[in-house]
């Protein structure tokens, strides 16, 4: 879900070098990374911490939106400073920028310039006037940092603000701790902000401050960052400040005030807020204000969130924190990271350097979200028994790599996010395809969440009960999703009705029974037939001959916008939105690319967006039918043209890296028997798009999805999504073990003849990247271009991928193409 609009800065590397660029992390924090990694490389020991090769603050420039703060995977706290302007994770490296206050719910990589989360912000801060002196207000009490003192790792956040103060945070799934230095001699105080989250959206709520105990408590409703605003969810928190007795409480009360309005309240000893919605507008401050007896040095507060209630916050902080120190808690959530991060291990030594950080810094925020907030359920789902996953942000971004890497070694989790999205049919009658702050978030190509679930029935249907999907009932999901147009298809499902009658989504046509923004009639059209192909290989793996039959038929309904007439720089072809009565609506196919020239043109989710794709051109958008290229290669004028049209697509500048239709294009030389040009390809667009500063994404992360698509080019395969088909490449690492802990298997891919000058932007001549031959278990393949899920990593084993520097000799498939439906390709389900 790319911030629309943005120019995204390519920021390049060497294969040995780095561009550093002035950002805020501590410079010890690349120093620390480099460090460990060279330290690996020349240890015997098998005992590796991989988080010690993780850079949490790539992708926190740039627009990359991603969130630094301390998680464990898919926690739903994550604890990070919030920053003022454009920081929809919280945290920015922008130095102009000012800290609002350190809170403990965020989402990562979200492409929403509104923000999410950021709930009950905590400011530590010096009143030396005294008690009703402080800067409360969100305006008042802001700071900017001390500059290049960052500091974060996985499960660990750390920022100090230029007064001198030291913020810290750890985290468990549902809780953590805070801890906060202060300067010699300081009275510590602190404001715990009720009302105030990124968006501003705060719908009412209330605060109670128990000084015996030492806990405030404070929960109430807020609005989506990423859906309609009619919607309202419910959150909590629970912050223990007496550290178990060892810190004694010196003054406490609450306040009221608004910067539009000039004035700040104060209420010593106070200890109840109850306040409504501000209907006249704006967010009406509110919040608690403390101080501690003496002159401590170090301040530590234990916090719980919940989106069930304060009781349940504070029970969470009790359960997964209670007692423990913060340095325990550190422990543990690296620990679970090196849990995770170790599924895919790879010969340190002889990768270079950037690449293990560029991969397990991707690996790591492809555990980040979404958000486990199993057992923290509201509204249509409060009470589910079935897991729960928040911050599906969004299924349109993540089906294409994120989902496929997941299923090669966490079949465990998948299983549990795929019975999210069947128990979001259970409850809302359609899965959902964006899922904000617990609430229905926008619609942007239909139901993605069947090529989701459709991965998992494909690569994992002989283990799916024992994971606890029942596949008759996730085949009943999907074809709600297929069949059944909703109300109002906005936030769930498709527009099917339109779309089945006249065989694409018609521009300005009358319909009588449902509603939703009729834009995008393109893409969707693209995206809808796509979704069908993802319940066609579901129905051919189920046995439903008659859906077969008629999936297969409209996954090709993706041909029925497409325009032989419309030509642009010389190519003829495109896809282009269509009348009900048949006639094609022309729109430039440059429009809403990099190259378009009118910057004020509307390309997103706007009503004024008349180009007929979402976020992107046609000269984009017309690449994408995964399950029939070759068809495509057709409809482009053959082979030799396709290849051209390839060529030209990067060379002139259509290509984003950071555009999800955009991440199988430098693969696509592999269905027109050209795979030397993608080896090319995929080098370029690495290191021409992502590196190891915090400017290191191009574009936000979409949830992982540019996270994942790296991790893929850097192992040197692609996933074609709802099949079991993966395209080779050339790895940039001589050898790497994925590990599936729940099949009890693992698999080596092993590249013969590794020669590391080739892991560059331009690969220099005379050094070994071409794919001269695949081995599987022994066994030379008699094609190059692809291997099956099941006769790799269901298997296990070694995988031998051999690399040439003769380009010429290895410049062809072997036997037979990827597979397309229009070649007989897709025919059975492994």
């Amino acid at each position: 879900m790319p911030v629309m609009r943005v120019l995204w800065v390519a920021a390049i590397i060497s294969c040995w070098g780095l561009s550093f660029i002035h950002a805020q992390p501590s410079p010890q924090v690349q120093k620390r990374i480099s460090a460990a990694i060279t330290k690996a490389g020349s240890s015997h020991s098998p005992d590796i911490d991989y988080t010690q090769f993780v850079n949490v603050f790539i992708g926190t420039d740039n627009f990359g939106d991603v969130c630094p703060g301390a998680s464990v995977p898919f926690g739903m706290v994550k604890f990070s400073t919030d920053l003022t302007g454009y920081a929809p994770a919280g945290y920015v490296t922008d130095a102009t920028q000012k800290i609002r206050g350190l809170s403990p719910m965020h989402d990562s990589g979200t492409g929403s310039s509104l923000g999410t989360y950021g709930n009950f912000e905590i400011m530590p801060m010096v009143c030396p006037g005294g008690f009703d002196t402080c800067s409360v207000t969100l305006a008042a009490r802001e700071r900017f940092r001390k500059n290049n003192t960052d500091d974060a790792s996985p499960g660990y956040f750390a920022q100090t603000l230029d007064n001198g103060i030291k913020m810290e945070a750890t985290s468990t799934r549902r809780a953590g701790l805070e801890r906060f230095t202060f300067p010699r001699g300081s009275k510590p105080y602190f404001v715990l902000d009720l009302a105030n989250d990124l968006p501003a959206s705060f719908a009412g709520g209330r605060m109670d401050i128990d000084p015996e105990k030492g806990r405030i408590t404070l929960g109430g409703l807020w609005g989506s960052s990423f859906g309609p605003g009619s919607y309202n969810y419910q959150a909590f928190a629970c912050y223990d400040i007496l550290d178990g007795g060892k810190q004694k409480l010196s003054e406490y009360g609450v306040w009221t005030g608004m910067t539009s309005e000039n004035f700040q309240a104060f209420g010593l000893g106070q200890t109840h807020l109850n306040l409504t919605r501000n209907l006249i507008g704006g967010v009406y401050e509110s919040g608690a204000l403390f101080s501690f007896d003496g002159h401590p040095e170090q301040i530590n507060i234990r916090v719980g969130i919940s989106f069930v209630s304060t009781d349940q916050a504070c029970a969470n902080a009790e359960e997964e924190v209670g007692n423990a120190s913060f340095d325990d808690i550190v422990a543990r959530s690296k620990a679970l990271w090196n849990e995770k991060l170790s599924k895919i291990e790879i010969d340190v030594k002889n990768t270079p350097a950037n690449v293990t950080e560029m991969l397990y810094s991707s690996l790591y925020r492809a555990s980040l979200t979404p958000n486990n907030a199993t057992g923290e359920t509201q509204g249509a789902f409060a009470g589910t028994t079935h897991p729960y996953f928040d911050s599906l942000y969004c299924s349109w971004d993540t089906f294409r790599t994120f989902y496929p890497l997941m299923s090669l070694h966490s079949p465990v989790e998948f299983a549990q996010i795929v019975d999210n999205y069947i128990d979001g049919w259970r409850k809302l009658g359609w899965m959902p395809e964006c899922r904000a702050n617990n609430l229905p978030g926008w619609t942007q190509g239909g139901s993605s969440a069947d090529p989701i679930v459709g991965h998992f029935a494909i690569t994992y249907h002989n283990e799916a009960a024992a994971l606890g999907i029942d596949l008759d009932e996730l085949y009943t999901a999907m074809l709600a999703d297929a069949e059944i147009n909703p109300p109002e298809w906005n936030t769930l499902g498709r527009q099917v009705d339109v779309y089945k009658q006249y065989g694409f989504v018609p521009f300005g046509v009358l319909d009588p029974s449902s509603v939703g923004r009729q834009t995008r009639e393109g893409s969707r059209t693209l995206e809808y037939a796509f979704e069908d192909f993802a319940v066609r290989q579901v129905a051919l793996l189920l046995n439903k001959t008659d859906d077969v039959a008629t999936y297969t038929n409209r996954s090709l309904f993706y041909r029925n916008i497409w325009d032989p007439s419309v030509v642009s720089d010389g190519f003829h072809g495109f896809a282009q939105k269509r009348a009900p009565n048949g006639t094609f609506v022309f729109t430039s196919p440059v429009d809403c690319s990099p190259n378009d020239k009118n910057e004020d043109r509307e390309c997103s989710l706007q009503g004024d967006n008349v180009v007929g794709f979402y976020e992107s051109s046609s000269w984009e958008y017309s690449w994408f039918a995964p399950h029939d290229t070759a068809h495509l290669i057709e409809l482009m004028g053959g082979n030799s043209t396709f290849v051209k049209r390839l060529d030209h697509f990067f060379d002139a500048g259509y290509y984003l890296a950071g555009n999800e239709p955009s991440f199988q294009t430098p693969i696509g030389y592999h269905y027109a028997n050209q795979p030397t040009k993608s080896v090319d390809r995929v080098r370029d667009v690495v290191f021409t798009n992502f590196d190891i500063t915090p400017a290191g994404l191009p574009g936000n992360d979409d949830q992982a999805a540019m996270a994942t698509l790296l991790a893929f080019h850097i192992l040197g395969l692609y996933p074609v999504p709802s099949t079991s088909q993966f395209l080779v490449l050339s790895p940039f690492t001589p050898t790497y073990t994925v590990q599936n802990s729940f099949l009890n298997i693992s698999t080596t891919v092993t590249t013969k003849g590794f020669d590391a000058r080739s892991v560059q932007k331009t690969i220099p001549r005379g050094a070994a990247a071409y794919v001269k031959s695949v081995s599987i278990n022994g066994v030379v393949q008699p094609n190059r271009c692809h291997f099956d899920f099941y006769d790799v990593f269901r298997v296990g084993g070694e995988v031998v991928i051999e690399v040439t520097a003769d380009k010429s000799s290895a410049n062809g498939c072997g036997a037979g193409l990827p597979e397309s439906i229009s070649t007989g390709g897709f025919a059975q389900v492994r």
